[in-house]
């Protein structure tokens, strides 16, 4: 698996308050999308990004990281079957494109793997 980026994750209650704060104050004022549950922020050069959650819209739990695989997703998948890593949202073609599980780390953290178009 080639990992191309990560992105954390951070559980807000409404992103419309939270906004503010990472754009305004913190500068990661280039939002990449915004689906009302998910919202990705990033500073003007790139250099860094958050995404702000509320609540996954499918998966049953929330991931605290995003770690894009690009074409590698079904490759982690079967890796981390392999290694016996629980998981906790099957591989799955989302509605609005990208194709991710949701793996538990053996600390606990919940990590979504996605091969999100970098």
């Amino acid at each position: 698996m080639k990992v191309s980026g990560i992105v954390a994750n951070l559980p807000v209650a409404d992103i419309e308050s939270a906004r503010d704060f990472y754009t305004g104050f913190l500068g990661l004022d280039v939002e990449g999308f915004n689906m009302g549950w998910v919202a990705h922020y990033q500073s003007p050069d790139g250099s860094a990004h958050i995404q702000l959650v509320t609540k996954d819209a499918t998966a049953p739990e929330d991931s605290a990281i995003s770690i894009h695989v690009g074409a590698g997703v079904e490759e982690a998948y079967a890796d981390a079957q392999r290694r016996g890593y629980e998981i906790v949202y099957p591989l799955t073609t989302e509605s609005w494109g990208l194709r991710r599980f949701f793996v538990r780390a053996p600390d606990g953290t919940i990590v979504n793997i996605t091969s999100h178009a970098d």
